[in-house]
């Protein structure tokens, strides 16, 4: 049985991995599709930069989608990652990037904002920064439960054997409590992050959004890149 499990699991992670790797090839295109349409933005039509930046989000909604997919599997991959190095993962915040972090990508890439743009940004930061405390103080009850009764009763109980076995129904529907409490955790910080790129997106214009998107897959993919150079220059060492 735990043989199989351990194959479901690898398959899974292959299936997950190759996914991923086409996904960022996309992402690849993707960039080069905003850069152009950032040279020729006083050229374009609205409608033409609107249907770029449409699809642009459609692509990420891909992922949160596969994501799910495998956290609902098992959430400890998501939360560890094998297919992202370990510099990727210390931007990390709940199984991927802080919502705030697009803000601050904003503030480098769009000087242009109306008064009313900026109020409206305004806000939706603080609303932003509310949610992502609320998330935190949550993932940090879950971990703290780890270490605390009843789990821990439950693992001195565990640890006397029944008829030369070990009683572990309580500890597994102990996990199956965390492991579904932290799907929760991360379904909703994955939709903290998809709603605040919406509602940020809403609030710009399409020339301003074409510059701030093109600036995050940048910074993503730059990240990923450096994270790999890193990788490989540990294994020559």
């Amino acid at each position: 049985m735990a043989a199989k499990s351990r194959r479901t699991a690898n398959i899974n992670v292959r299936e997950f991995e190759n996914f991923f790797q086409g996904w960022l090839v996309r992402q690849e295109h993707y960039l080069e599709e905003l850069r152009s349409a950032l040279r020729i933005c006083d050229e374009s039509r609205d409608e033409d930069l609107c249907d770029l930046i449409a699809r642009v989000l459609e692509h990420y909604q891909q992922y949160y989608e596969e994501k799910s997919r495998i956290a609902n599997y098992d959430v400890s991959l998501v939360f560890s990652p094998p297919w992202f190095s370990p510099f990727e993962q210390s931007f990390f915040w709940i199984a991927g990037f802080k919502p705030g972090l697009a803000f601050r990508i904003l503030a480098a890439s769009v000087d242009d904002m109306s008064k009313e743009q900026s109020e409206r940004m305004e806000t939706l930061k603080v609303e932003m920064k509310t949610e992502e405390r609320e998330l935190e103080n949550e993932l940090a009850r879950i971990q703290e439960s780890v270490a605390a009764p009843p789990i821990v009763e439950v693992a001195r109980k565990d640890n006397l054997p029944v008829d030369g076995e070990y009683d572990t129904a309580d500890m597994e529907s102990v996990m199956e409590t965390l492991k579904s409490e932290m799907e929760v955790v991360l379904a909703n910080a994955d939709m903290l992050r998809s709603r605040t790129a919406e509602r940020l997106v809403e609030i710009l214009t399409p020339v301003q959004n074409v510059r701030f998107l093109t600036a995050v897959t940048e910074l993503q993919l730059k990240i990923r890149m450096w994270g790999s150079q890193m990788d490989a220059d540990r294994r020559r060492r």
